[in-house]
């Protein structure tokens, strides 16, 4: 395929980044990752070179602007965990946020005019009802979800400013793995349902955790919108075009429109496994509101995107798999360089 130019991915050797690098690759584009691998890994970058820096640092950002000039920015680098961010808000507010700030000067400086900014549906907050449309309430209820609000609104005072096209993704709950198996999920810690109730399937935890079984849904166990990480590398290559054919900045929701229960995501788990699953019933955790659904349909006009993957038991077979193969790889096969720089 032609190559169309080179995009750079801060934060591309991370869970979303990764996938998101294969997409571009696979649509002709150079993926340059730019991860300090805090929380990345090596192994995930396959598709094009890695930079090591951190976001905060403008000199080393603007050192790889100047030797690559991509066409655009695509903006994952940053801190995800949104309890760790209420008992730890300065490193969110730095990195997040001073980190974002320091990509946005060095964009204006390089006269780079199109980003794709990993958002979050953490904007919201506590929801009014669902599904979420883009003119809910925007009002965060941790340090998280204020960070990813602050950049949003960073990125409207450089549009108005210096003219930045952005686009800002608000997705929802990211899951499953790439089906080739060639990249997955692998956080340390791991927060997420999906792969915390695959590693109890596995032994590599003693139970999954059901946190809250009255709340007021069909089976008591909160509802989320699960979206294919595949669906989503998709959605920011659509976002990305739709910047560079002329299209105006926007920020739009990227799931599903459906829900599925924590009682649903551990029947997917076992049916997957081949399993039971122990769990282990728990108080509702602070915040966690009952369902928190998308509504994806200005995603769907404005970029002519639809979610392919969205059937649970396909998400969760492909999260599987992919975390079935890594446990079986013998010990340290997961660092090796499988960049193919």
């Amino acid at each position: 395929m032609t190559e169309r130019g080179p995009i750079l991915v801060t934060g591309g050797a991370g869970y979303i980044g990764s996938h998101v690098c294969m997409a571009l690759a696979e649509a002709g584009y150079q993926p340059v990752t730019y991860d300090s691998l805090a929380d990345g890994h090596e192994w995930a970058v396959r598709w094009g070179p890695l930079e090591g820096g951190d976001i905060t640092d403008c000199t080393r950002l603007t050192a790889v602007m100047e030797h690559y000039r991509p066409l655009a920015v695509m903006h994952f680098a940053g801190h995800i965990a949104a309890g760790e961010s209420v008992s730890d808000p300065g490193k969110y507010y730095r990195t997040n946020v001073g980190g974002s700030l320091c990509l946005l000067e060095a964009m204006r400086a390089h006269g780079l005019a199109h980003l794709v900014f990993s958002s979050s549906a953490a904007v919201y907050g506590t929801p009014d009802a669902t599904p979420i449309p883009e003119t809910h309430p925007l009002r965060p209820i941790n340090p998280y979800g204020m960070s990813k609000l602050m950049v949003e609104h960073m990125i409207g005072d450089f549009a108005t400013a210096h003219g930045l096209c952005a686009a800002s993704l608000r997705y929802f709950n990211a899951a499953g793995a790439d089906p080739s198996g060639v990249i997955g999920e692998a956080h340390d810690p791991e927060t997420h349902a999906i792969p915390l109730a695959i590693q109890a399937a596995l032994g590599a935890r003693p139970h999954f955790e059901i946190f809250g079984t009255d709340y007021p849904t069909p089976d008591g166990t909160a509802i989320r919108d699960y979206v294919h990480v595949v669906d989503l590398a998709t959605a920011h290559l659509a976002a990305l075009q739709h910047l560079l054919h002329g299209g105006e900045g926007l920020a739009v929701n990227v799931g599903t429109g459906h829900g599925h229960s924590v009682r649903e995501v551990v029947a997917a788990v076992e049916s997957a496994a081949g399993r039971s699953l122990n769990t282990r019933e728990g108080p509702r955790r602070a915040g966690d509101p009952p369902a928190l659904v998308a509504d994806p349909s200005v995603a769907m006009e404005r970029l002519g995107w639809r979610p392919r993957h969205t059937e649970l038991s396909d998400i969760v077979a492909s999260a599987w798999a992919w975390h079935e193969a890594s446990a079986a790889r013998p010990p340290g096969a997961k660092s090796l360089s499988l960049t193919g720089r």
